[in-house]
């Protein structure tokens, strides 16, 4: 073999020898950049998240007493969206509780694209299940209350997960209430299974009644197709 032959070959053994002295005096830091760390590890330096099976978007809106249906539309602000658990108590963790709330104002978590409001596509057929707590006898409870709802929604606990749209929580003079909003409004076991869930997640007694309203019937104040679980 010639001088030339073999100095591609040294060149190749000398290059590979540099690299394996890089990596034998990486310092501790870069090579632990590279790992995976979980929140199990490090509670605020983690690396991992874990995805929702949905994205899901954060609404407010606080309309006025009096508002028309265009103006409480307008009102309403999309805040973020979420779709991962490390994104949700992040966005959880740093927004004002329910009880601090201010009068007539609503939080609305809800799939990804779909609006918080009856008109929307998939809600356009659909209801919702409500509970209503009285502010006097309930306190910080209502923010378990919501989160316990939040987290069964998120978490794809409800049998029938295809059916649900998303979930309110308004607060009102006198009351706190959550709502469940799903697709559908005729009544069949899908829709009672939701409803009977929906009390076993908030670990409601069961003698309260928690009462399913067609959008329908809500826009036109009548009680024609509602029922109670």
């Amino acid at each position: 073999m010639t001088e030339q032959e073999t100095r591609p070959v040294v060149q190749e053994q000398t290059n590979q020898t540099i690299s394996e002295e890089q990596q034998q005096t990486q310092s501790p830091a870069d090579a632990s950049s590279d790992q995976v760390k979980t929140v199990f590890h490090d509670s605020k330096n983690y690396n991992v998240k874990h995805p929702l099976q949905n994205t899901w978007t954060l609404w407010f809106d606080n309309p006025p007493k009096k508002a028309s249906a265009a103006s409480w539309s307008q009102n309403l602000k999309e805040i973020v969206n979420v779709s991962t658990v490390e994104d949700f108590w992040g966005v959880h963790n740093n927004i004002v509780k329910v009880n601090h709330l201010e009068m007539n104002t609503n939080y609305h978590v809800f799939k990804k694209g779909i609006r918080p409001e009856w008109e929307d596509a998939a809600n356009a057929n659909g209801g919702k299940f409500s509970i209503q707590f009285p502010r006097n006898r309930t306190g910080e409870a209502i923010n378990d209350y919501w989160l316990n709802l939040i987290l069964a929604m998120l978490g794809e606990q409800f049998k029938y997960e295809d059916e649900i749209c998303g979930a309110v929580v308004s607060v009102r003079k006198v009351f706190y209430r959550v709502a469940l909003w799903i697709k559908s409004s005729e009544r069949n076991e899908r829709i009672e299974t939701i409803g009977r869930q929906l009390k076993e997640f908030l670990n409601l007694n069961s003698a309260l009644v928690v009462e399913f309203t067609p959008h329908g019937d809500s826009a036109s104040k009548t009680s024609e197709n509602r029922f109670t679980i």
